[in-house]
C-alpha cells in the first residue's frame, strides 16, 4: 500500500518578513509534501512579489495571489487546489521542523479511521514555551457531543492541524456570509467543524511546530471580557451551523456515555468533563446522575 500523500496550504497576509521561512520549511520536510500551495491574501507589503520571484519557477510550489478575503477565504482557495490524501495548514509567520510531516504520517499511514491529527506547538520570538494537550499521544475518539454541548476546543492553532482532505472539504464548505466573520481565527472552523461533523481525533506531540510570537498575535492572556464573550458567541454560532447540517440537537446528551466509550484511555480531566455533560440530559435528574456516575466508575475500573 502506498503511503499517505500530503498537501501543505500556507496562507499569508502581509508577512513578507516571514513567509519564505514557512514555505522553505514545508519544502524541507523529510517526508516530502506532494503539494505546497501558498495563498497570498491580498498582501500590500510586497509578499506577492517576493513569492512569485522566489517560487514562481519552482514546480513544487503553487503560488496563488488573490484579493483580500480573510483567512477562511484563503483556506478555501488553497484547499480547492489540493490533490492529496491529507492537507496540513501552515501560517506564514510559523515554521516546522523537518520531521513534522513524517511524524504526522506515523498516524495517517497506520490508522485509516483517524481523520484529524493535531500537535503541540513551541512558541518562539517574543515568548518561549510549549503549548500542548499532553506529553504523550492521546486518542480522543469522537468529540461531536462534547463540542456541541460544551464548545470544547479539541485542537491547536492553524499550523499544528492536519485533516484528511475529504473531511477538510466538508468542514470548509461554509456559506459566503461567514467569510467576514472568520477573516481571522479561521482555525476555529477546522477544529469545531471537524468535531461536529464526526471526525475521529488524535493528539500527537511532535515538538516540530514553531509558533512565532510577534506584535499582538500572542492572543492568550490579552483578551478583554468583551472580546472573550464575542469569541465565545461566534464560536457557538459556528458550532450550531455545523450541527444543523448533521441534525445534532440537545437530545445528543442522551448519548454522551457512548461517545465517552469511544476513547480508549480517557484522562481524568476528560472523564470529569463527560460526567458533567451527562447531567445535561433531558430525562430525569436521577437518570442523568446515574449516567454521570457510570462514566466516573468506568474510568476508575479502566
Amino acid at each position: 500500500m502506498t503511503g499517505t500523500s500530503f498537501a501543505v496550504v500556507v496562507t499569508c497576509y502581509n508577512y513578507r518578513d516571514f513567509v519564505a521561512e514557512a514555505v522553505d520549511a514545508a519544502l524541507a520536510q523529510t517526508r516530502a509534501a506532494a503539494q505546497v500551495i501558498v495563498v497570498d491574501d491580498g498582501s500590500r507589503d510586497g509578499s506577492p512579489e517576493l513569492l512569485c520571484e522566489r517560487y514562481g519557477d519552482d514546480p513544487r510550489v503553487t503560488v496563488l495571489c488573490v484579493a483580500n478575503g480573510g483567512q477562511l477565504s484563503a483556506f478555501q482557495q488553497g484547499l480547492a487546489r489540493v490533490d492529496a490524501d491529507v492537507v496540513c495548514f501552515l501560517d506564514a509567520d510559523d515554521r516546522w521542523s523537518a520531521d513534522y510531516l513524517a511524524r504526522m504520517a506515523t498516524v495517517f499511514d497506520a490508522e485509516r479511521e483517524v481523520d484529524f491529527v493535531f500537535s503541540d506547538v513551541e512558541l518562539f520570538g517574543h515568548e518561549q514555551r510549549r503549548l500542548g494537550y499532553a506529553d504523550a499521544p492521546v486518542d480522543f475518539g469522537y468529540t461531536a457531543i462534547a463540542t456541541y454541548l460544551d464548545a470544547h476546543w479539541y485542537g491547536a492553532p492553524t499550523s499544528a492541524l492536519a485533516l484528511r482532505t475529504p473531511l477538510a472539504r466538508r468542514v470548509l464548505d461554509l456559506p459566503g456570509e461567514l467569510l467576514a466573520t472568520w477573516r481571522l481565527s479561521a482555525d476555529n472552523c477546522l477544529v469545531y467543524g471537524a468535531s461536529v461533523l464526526g471526525a475521529r481525533k488524535r493528539f500527537l506531540p511532535t515538538g516540530a511546530v514553531h509558533y512565532r510570537i510577534h506584535g499582538n498575535n500572542g492572543w492568550w492572556g490579552k483578551q478583554s471580557a468583551q472580546t472573550k464573550f464575542l469569541n465565545r458567541y461566534r464560536s457557538r454560532c459556528l458550532i450550531e451551523q455545523y450541527a444543523r447540517r448533521v441534525g445534532l440537537t440537545d437530545a445528543c446528551a442522551e448519548d454522551i456515555k457512548l461517545e465517552y466509550r469511544s476513547k480508549p484511555a480517557p484522562s481524568w480531566r476528560e472523564t470529569r468533563r463527560y460526567a458533567r455533560l451527562a447531567m445535561h440530559g433531558r430525562v430525569s435528574s436521577l437518570l442523568n446522575l446515574s449516567r454521570a456516575l457510570s462514566i466516573l466508575l468506568a474510568r476508575m475500573r479502566g
